[in-house]
């Protein structure tokens, strides 16, 4: 680096430091230089207040290579999908076949397991996520209108999004200028809770419902989801545990 001319960065640069992708990152809100790793795009994001102080959040990040390489190597092999492997599907095994159909899932019967169709071509993956998608949102749908009920609520809109972090974001309903109608809410939730047992999705669909009434993470919340769904703890640690797992499916490898 020429001391007379040090090199300047730029929110959303991107660098390799010691094999490992680095992108950098602006947010007028940090406090200080930090580090965290996309999992889903298996990179390192080094964040400063300032672009002045982007060169501080790479040698933040140089000092952590090690602990850099530890996360990214825990991180889940990212497996491209084909006929004849067993996902879970809300918990259950199920079977993913080719063949010469549009796509279809199967739902599990007492002697078969679910199973699910799509055409045996280039487009097997595109199609094998696409059904999960819309069964992931139909479900998530039917249990966000019956936790909105259950808090005397509006059903809120809701869509599935390929989110690399969040499993649901919430907008709180407001009521229009001058009195006028009340304005739903709406919801959106990551795809992949498909992904996770029934009671965990349905648990984060009950967390997001509650936010329609307490846009925070208070003891009244808390009390909130609780009279939903009954103890929230066992839900967050699965999806600790096997997030990492769930956002690496579908994901085109690094």
């Amino acid at each position: 680096m020429n001391l007379f001319n040090p090199q300047r960065y730029h929110h959303g640069d991107r660098l390799t430091l010691d094999g490992a992708s680095v992108r950098l990152r602006v947010d007028a809100r940090a406090r200080r230089v930090s580090i965290r790793i996309d999992q889903q795009k298996r990179e390192v994001i080094a964040t400063a207040p300032t672009e002045r102080r982007l060169p501080e959040a790479i040698a933040f990040a140089r000092d952590r290579l090690v602990w850099i390489a530890t996360q990214l190597a825990r991180l889940p092999t990212v497996a491209s999908l084909a006929p004849g492997q067993t996902i879970e599907v809300l918990g259950q095994p199920c079977r993913l076949e080719g063949g010469s159909v549009r796509g279809k899932l199967i739902p599990a019967t007492d002697v078969t397991p679910m199973r699910l169709l799509a055409p045996d071509d280039e487009r097997f993956t595109r199609t094998v996520v696409r059904l999960l998608k819309a069964e992931s949102k139909r479900i998530l749908a039917e249990r966000t209108a019956v936790h909105a009920h259950a808090l005397g609520e509006p059903a809120p809109s809701v869509a599935v999004m390929d989110a690399k972090g969040r499993w649901g974001s919430c907008t709180s309903p407001r009521r229009t200028l001058f009195g006028g109608a009340h304005r739903v809410g709406s919801i959106r939730y990551s795809w992949r809770l498909i992904l996770a047992p029934y009671a965990v999705m349905d648990y984060v669909a009950a967390h997001e419902c509650a936010h329609l009434v307490e846009a925070n993470h208070s003891d009244r919340f808390w009390a909130l989801v609780e009279r939903l769904i009954g103890p929230a703890k066992p839900h967050r640690a699965w999806l600790r545990s096997h997030g990492p797992r769930l956002h690496a499916f579908g994901s085109p490898p690094s």
